[in-house]
C-alpha cells in the first residue's frame, strides 16, 4: 500500500461498483483504487485470464464479451449481474471509448440496477470520434492540430499540391487501423511516403485515414490531464502531468508518466469541458506548439484513462476515488497535486526504454536516474501480488509462442518478420464465445 492510500478512507463504502471490460492495467488500477477503500468490487470480462481478475480486490467476477454480443444481450447480462449483486452498483467502463458510448446510449435500462455519470450519448461518441472531436474542438474554440479527413486518393492527391510536411497519417478509428496494420499512426516525409503509406494502410470502401498536422518538438511537449466533472459538469479534481517515456516512442500512451502543474492545460481544460457539458471521469492529451505558444488538443477520451494512477492527490483521491464519492452522495475533498510522482508500466516502460537508447535519446544512467519518485506501477504492488504474477507467466508464455513461431519460420526458411515484439502483459483481447447466463467467480477470503 503506498503513502496516498494511507492518507484516505471513505465514511460509505457499501455500494460495489462493476468494472466493464478489464483486458489492460487501467482496470486493475480501478479495482485496487476502490478495493483498498473496503468497496466491494466485481468485474466483468470475456476470460477470467486476465491479471486484473487476479487481484484480491476483485470480490467477483462474470465472463462476458460484450464487444461480440448484441448489445441488447449485454444490457440483459448486466442487469441479471446487478440482481446477482443484490443492490445498485457503480458502472465502470475502463480501457475502450465503445464501452463508455455502450453505457452512455443504453442507460435508460441500465439505471434499473447501476449509477453512472449522466453523460449524452451523442457527446461521447463526438469525443471517441477523432474527425467528431476535431470539428467540436474547432467550434468550441479550443486550440488543435490543423486536420485534413480524406474520402479518396483523389483528395490526397489534391491536397498534395499545398502539402506541408512531415504529416501525421492516423486512424480515424485508431484501434480498427491496429487491428488492420499493427498501427495506430505514422510519420510521412513526403508526397511519395505518404502516397504509398496511404494506399498500404487505407480501405477506400470504408475510409479510416485522416492527415494532421505535425507538430514539432519532443516528448516533453506532450500533456495530460485527468480530472472527474459532476453532474453541472463542473471539474470536482484535475490533475496535470508529463509523458516521460511511451510506447510506441513518441507517439504511444504512457509507460513512465510524472505529475507536474500546468495552469494553463488546467484552465483550458475545465473551460473545454464546461462548454461542451462534460459529465464523468476524462484523461485527454495535449502537445504544446512553440510556433504560437498555444497548447493543441490531441486526444480525448470520454472515461477513466490507462494512466489515471499517476495522478494521486496528496490525500490519495484519484478520479474514480472522486466519482465513487460524487455519485454515492458524499462529498468530494479538495485535493492538491503531489508534484514530481512517478508511476510506471513496468513491461511497457521495458521496452520503450530500450527503442530510446537505441535512437541515441536515452543513456543508462538516465534511465536509472528516472526511476527516481516512481511511488506506484501498473502491475506490482506488494499488497496485491496476483496479477503481477499471472501478468509475468502470460508475458513469458507470449514471448516463447513468438521464439517458437520465429524457430518454425527459420527451420522451413521462411523470412522472420522485422516487427518488435510487443508488450509481455498487455495482450491483444482474443474474441471469446458469448456466455448466455452470468458466470461468477466465488469471493476469495
Amino acid at each position: 500500500m503506498t503513502y496516498s492510500e494511507l492518507q484516505m478512507s471513505i465514511e460509505n463504502v457499501a455500494t460495489p461498483a462493476l468494472v466493464l471490460h478489464c483486458p489492460a492495467h487501467g482496470s486493475l488500477g480501478v479495482i485496487r483504487s476502490l478495493g483498498r477503500l473496503g468497496i466491494p468490487v466485481y468485474a466483468v470480462h470475456q476470460t477470467a485470464r486476465v491479471p486484473a481478475l487476479a487481484s484480491r480486490y476483485c470480490r467477483g467476477s462474470f465472463l462476458w464479451d460484450a464487444h461480440a454480443a448484441p448489445p441488447k444481450q449485454t444490457v440483459e447480462y448486466l442487469l441479471e449481474i446487478g440482481r446477482t449483486i443484490g443492490r445498485r452498483s457503480i458502472l465502470i467502463p475502463t480501457s475502450t471509448d465503445d464501452m463508455a458510448i455502450f453505457v452512455a446510449e443504453h442507460a435508460a435500462a441500465l439505471r434499473e440496477w447501476y449509477i453512472f455519470p449522466d453523460q449524452s450519448p451523442a457527446l461521447a461518441r463526438a469525443l471517441a470520434s477523432k474527425k467528431e472531436m476535431f470539428h467540436l474542438v474547432k467550434k468550441v474554440g479550443i486550440p488543435t492540430a490543423e486536420t485534413l479527413f480524406p474520402r479518396s486518393r483523389e483528395e490526397v492527391c489534391k491536397f498534395l499540391k499545398s502539402a506541408t510536411f512531415p504529416i501525421m497519417l492516423k486512424g480515424i478509428d485508431g484501434m480498427l487501423l491496429y487491428q488492420k496494420t499493427g498501427k495506430k499512426m505514422v510519420i510521412v516525409h513526403d508526397q511519395q511516403e505518404l502516397l504509398r503509406s496511404y494506399d498500404a494502410m487505407e480501405d477506400p470502401q470504408q475510409p479510416n485515414l485522416m492527415l494532421q498536422e505535425y507538430i514539432p518538438g519532443g516528448d516533453d511537449t506532450i500533456w495530460m490531464f485527468n480530472g472527474y466533472f459532476n453532474a453541472s459538469s463542473e471539474c470536482l479534481v484535475g490533475f496535470t502531468g508529463k509523458k516521460l517515456r511511451q510506447v510506441p516512442i513518441h507517439v504511444g500512451s504512457t509507460s513512465l508518466g510524472i505529475c507536474l502543474a500546468n495552469p494553463a492545460v488546467d484552465k483550458l481544460t475545465r473551460e473545454f469541458m464546461k462548454a461542451i457539458g462534460y459529465k464523468g471521469t476524462l484523461d485527454i492529451g495535449y502537445r504544446y506548439d512553440t510556433r504560437d505558444g498555444t497548447y493543441k488538443v490531441l486526444d480525448v477520451n470520454p472515461r477513466v484513462g490507462g494512466t489515471f494512477r499517476l495522478f494521486v492527490g496528496q490525500n490519495g483521491l484519484d478520479v474514480i476515488r472522486a466519482l465513487y464519492l460524487d455519485l454515492t452522495g458524499q462529498r468530494v475533498p479538495a485535493s492538491g497535486l503531489r508534484e514530481g510522482r512517478k508511476w510506471m508500466v513496468e513491461d511497457s516502460d521495458l521496452g520503450s526504454s530500450f527503442r530510446y537508447y537505441r535512437e541515441g535519446q536515452l543513456t543508462l544512467s538516465e534511465w536509472l536516474r528516472s526511476f527516481r519518485g516512481v511511488e506506484e506501477a501498473a502491475f506490482f504492488a506488494s499488497d496485491d501480488l496476483r496479477p503481477f504474477l499471472r501478468a509475468c507467466a502470460q508475458g513469458v508464455r507470449l514471448i516463447s509462442s513468438r521464439l517458437f513461431r520465429a524457430a518454425q519460420r527459420l527451420a522451413s526458411g521462411q523470412p522472420v518478420p522485422g516487427k518488435a515484439a510487443g508488450s509481455g502483459f498487455d495482450f491483444p483481447v482474443t474474441q471469446r464465445p458469448v456466455a448466455m447466463a452470468p458466470q461468477t467467480k466465488v469471493a476469495r477470503s
